[in-house]
């Protein structure tokens, strides 16, 4: 048997049950592992040597009964929660248990891990790289294979962007589709939970395992999601693809340009229709994100008051910092409806040119992020900079679609991810996508070497 590590979450369940592997021997050798390479990578915050069920990481802005969570800031080091996230329960009925809690951006707010106030994670692909973020410690985790599977949250491509920046599937579902009770808010009407595996039938299985309905999140949809495996691997044959002029202009790399055109011809080999089509408010997208985005920061962070638990707001760092005072502009007297209010207005223009597209077309593909994983420092003192990174995933947040990331080759050495997006509540046509891409390709075999 290959190296226990190395396999997915669907082949570690079926050496489980043909009883080639126990959970004993599962934990031990990740555990042994991420004595080996945890050190260096930072991936973890926190390590759950007790855990006796499959191995899963858990982003640490997401709530565990007993153990550790720290949305990786200061303000709550220490804190132990009284109860565990809906995801987390919905986890355990399935036999899966925490493996540890993973580094991320303080409050999950940035797109390089450099936020953490609990030092960087860095990319297993080249260590002198950032992972991207937020979820940069749960992808690095899958990445390195630290973990059988990984949980992360997706405000505005925080899964998506560092799967492809470290080279793994990154799935964000339809909102409303997963449960957000638990998941320590940054912006309410944009955060929703996915996973992060090492192939895209696992995302679909741990998709299946967290998706429902919830009475503790008002916003979850009454109907669960259930994966169809036979719809899942039914091909593509005949599929509509969209293909937006908008995602193909300055700003994107060469190299990455290359990389998922390539990707988009694959598609088209395995039998799809590419039709070009325009989402035209595309390039208001990142201005009304962060507008809408600190707005709900403000509010949500209002609760960290240091009286109720936590410590006192000084400790919180500069990204919280900024868009706490951004959003507190924002929707302060006098200004609410020259930003908050004209940013939620282009945010129902970008959602109809979502609607209008997908009435030519089944999935919108193109770029998860214009570059690879870029060097530590090189955008920390530029925030615009380094927002434009979210640029290709901030409108699926927007418009509440399913989107995900899956490896399609790579630039320079570095890994490159193919952005899947699909209709709201069509979460199995997105997946179907990446899945037929991913096996008539190899890149899921391409392992860092650490």
């Amino acid at each position: 048997m290959a190296d226990i590590t190395s396999l997915s979450l669907t082949q570690t369940l079926k050496a489980l049950e043909d009883k080639e592997l126990s959970l004993e021997e599962l934990n031990e050798a990740y555990l042994e592992r991420i004595e080996k390479y945890n050190r260096e990578l930072n991936a973890y915050l926190y390590v759950n040597n007790d855990n006796k069920k499959i191995p899963a990481a858990i982003k640490d802005v997401i709530v565990t009964r007993g153990i550790p969570t720290t949305a990786a800031s200061k303000i709550l080091e220490g804190f132990n929660p009284p109860y565990d996230a809906t995801v987390i329960n919905n986890l355990f009925e399935q036999g899966v248990g925490i493996l540890g809690k993973t580094n991320h951006d303080e409050f999950a707010m940035g797109s390089s891990n450099e936020n953490s106030a609990y030092e960087v994670v860095k990319n297993p692909w080249d260590k002198t790289k950032v992972p991207g973020g937020s979820s940069g410690g749960s992808a690095a985790a899958v990445a390195a294979d630290l973990c059988v599977l990984a949980l992360g949250s997706d405000t505005g491509g925080s899964i998506r962007q560092p799967a492809s920046l470290c080279g793994i599937v990154g799935f964000k579902p339809s909102y409303g589709t997963v449960s957000r009770y638990g998941l320590i808010a940054m912006a309410s009407s944009l955060d929703q939970i996915g996973p992060m595996t090492k192939s895209v039938e696992d995302a679909a299985i741990v998709t299946d395992w967290i998706a429902g309905p919830d009475r503790h999140d008002g916003n979850c949809q009454d109907k669960k999601w259930s994966l169809d495996k036979n719809k899942l691997k039914s091909g593509i044959k005949g599929l509509k693809v969209g293909v937006a002029k908008e995602y193909f202009k300055e700003g994107l790399d060469k190299g990455v340009e290359k990389v998922v055109k390539e990707a988009i011809k694959k598609l088209e080999d395995l039998g799809v229709k590419i039709v070009g089509i325009s989402l035209p408010n595309t390039k208001y997208a990142v201005a009304a994100y962060y507008i809408i985005l600190a707005s709900e920061v403000s509010s949500n962070l209002a609760r960290f008051d240091g009286i109720r638990y936590g410590k006192s707001r000084d400790q919180f760092g500069p990204e919280v910092k900024r868009r706490v005072m951004l959003g507190t502009y924002s929707l302060s007297s006098g200004y609410w409806d020259d930003y908050y209010a004209k940013a939620a207005k282009v945010r129902t223009l970008i959602k109809q040119d979502f609607e209008k597209a997908f009435e030519k077309v089944d999935v919108i593909v193109g770029p998860v992020s214009p570059t690879t994983a870029w060097d530590f420092g090189t955008k920390t003192a530029d925030p615009l900079s380094m927002y434009l990174s979210d640029i290709y995933t901030i409108p699926a947040n927007l418009a509440g679609i399913p989107a995900i990331s899956v490896p399609c080759g790579f630039s320079q050495g570095l890994p490159v991810g193919l952005h899947i997006q699909g209709k709201f509540r069509e979460d199995s046509t997105v997946l179907q996508t990446a899945f037929a891409y991913e096996q008539a390709t190899d890149w899921r075999k391409e392992k860092p070497k650490l």
